[in-house]
């Protein structure tokens, strides 16, 4: 030891020797040097700018926000923003989702450990149960469906993506023309080769059943299919049951697998139950099916995050293993979900009198919605405005596709302080009774003056 000890202080006496003799001298780095006073010497110097997100250009709803906010005009009109607004253009947190978090407040027993990797056991079993129909479903009778608690629609997509990416032979997924923005870069990121399907008509600003079909049954068996339960984002434009119908037909004989994005439910008509009928006939077949639910819109939690998704299977074994797999995608990606918002929506679920006063506030948002759209055309109309503009009544949910060109868009947000998504979609949730009028001029103006 006493050699050691010498060593050491030998080691330290150089140390303060060699300190002492650089004192006065000039430190000098290396161009990739952290400590470098330059900024052109950062470790990262060499990043190039990430190519525009379609979602922060001049089309994105983003985009406009930040364009909005800079816009000092007091007659200014945000209709990007996809979120619900009250009628006085103000963010709403549900009363029903008020009074279940002072019921969670005031329950001592509730703790802040972390949730399973697949998350909170009621809130899975509650989630299922609202999208494919209770007890009377055939996937919830048998035992047949998986339910892993996710980070709102968005990661809810993601794990299934992940796990299909993993585990499924077939490795393309097809998605409607157009669809949500970030639906291309959650399956292409995950591994998945993205590919579209007719599904908007500009032209009658409707459903191509036709185009959807044709591609449909062009697409190799075994292939993902994305669909839009209801609400269909950012068109506003839903199948009929007959044509669900159709599509249904044709996706069981080409052996094709549905992944449904439930963004909206209760949010489009009104009606949980209503707008579950699309998933609810892919399930009552005994077909399998991969299913992403949201509560950002129908429950107001867009800063919760929570969400779910759903996979219905053959049998009750292959749904056992099922989940097993989708806990080793789960636990690298973010270990297990947050407890807070799944505790939400689990207390609204379960006590009666709270999921009574939810659907009644829901469908108040609902209608709302609608009657803003009624609003909106029968202003039209009075104007005299050109075209037909009946596809604002027969579209559904947050969103209208106008039909304004990009000029049109950019001559009302220059001209009417308006903005909205260059492809001319607006969001009736950010309109009200008092701005319908502002939005009818601009509109009348941009068609009469922009060819």
């Amino acid at each position: 030891m006493e050699g050691a000890d010498r060593r050491l202080s030998t080691l330290a006496r150089h140390l303060q020797t060699s300190a002492a003799g650089h004192e006065n001298a000039t430190i000098t780095c290396s161009p990739t040097s952290s400590s470098s006073s330059s900024g052109d010497h950062s470790i990262f110097a060499n990043i190039l700018p990430a190519p525009e997100d379609p979602i922060l250009d001049p089309r994105g709803a983003v985009f406009v926000t930040v364009a909005y906010n800079k816009d000092p005009s007091p007659v200014k009109l945000n209709l990007g923003v996809g979120a619900y607004r009250t009628e006085e253009g103000k963010p709403l947190v549900l009363n029903v989702v008020r009074r279940a978090e002072q019921l969670l407040v005031n329950d001592r027993s509730r703790v802040k450990e972390y949730l399973p990797i697949v998350g909170f056991a009621d809130f899975n079993k509650l989630s299922a149960k609202l999208i494919l129909g209770a007890d009377s479903s055939p996937a919830i009778k048998g035992n047949l469906v998986t339910t892993v608690q996710c980070l709102s629609g968005t990661g809810s997509l993601r794990v299934g993506a992940e796990f299909l990416a993993k585990h499924y032979y077939q490795r393309t997924i097809y998605i409607p023309n157009p669809t949500w923005g970030n639906h291309t870069k959650i399956f292409n990121l995950a591994g998945l080769a993205v590919k579209t399907y007719r599904y908007y008509d500009p032209l009658t600003r409707g459903l191509n059943i036709q185009g959807l079909l044709e591609d449909l049954g062009s697409a190799p068996s075994g292939a993902i299919l994305l669909l839009h339960a209801c609400a269909h984002n950012p068109t506003g434009v839903d199948p009929t049951l007959e044509q669900w119908e159709q599509i249904r037909r044709l996706i069981r004989s080409k052996s094709l697998l549905p992944f449904f994005d439930s963004a909206y439910q209760g949010f489009a008509s009104g009606s949980l139950d209503g707008d579950a009928q699309s998933v609810r006939m892919f399930v009552g077949d005994g077909g399998e099916c991969f299913i992403a639910q949201s509560y950002a819109k129908n429950m107001g939690l867009y800063g919760e995050r929570v969400g779910a998704l759903s996979i219905v299977c053959r049998t009750a074994d292959v749904a056992s293993r099922v989940e097993s797999q989708l806990k080793l995608v789960i636990r690298p990606m973010y270990s297990s979900p947050p407890i807070h918002g799944a505790s939400i929506v689990s207390a609204i679920l379960k006590d009666r009198n709270l999921y009574n006063e939810w659907t009644l506030e829901l469908k108040a948002m609902a209608d709302r919605i609608i009657t803003m759209r009624k609003q909106l055309f029968d202003a039209l109309c009075a104007r005299g405005t050109p075209g037909d503009w009946s596809h604002i009544i027969k579209q559904i949910g947050m969103f209208t596709f106008t039909g304004l060109s990009t000029k049109q868009v950019m001559f009302m947000t220059k001209e009417y302080h308006i903005y909205l998504t260059s492809d001319g979609r607006i969001s009736m949730a950010g309109l009200s009774s008092r701005t319908v009028p502002h939005l009818a001029d601009a509109i009348h103006a941009a068609v009469t003056t922009i060819v």
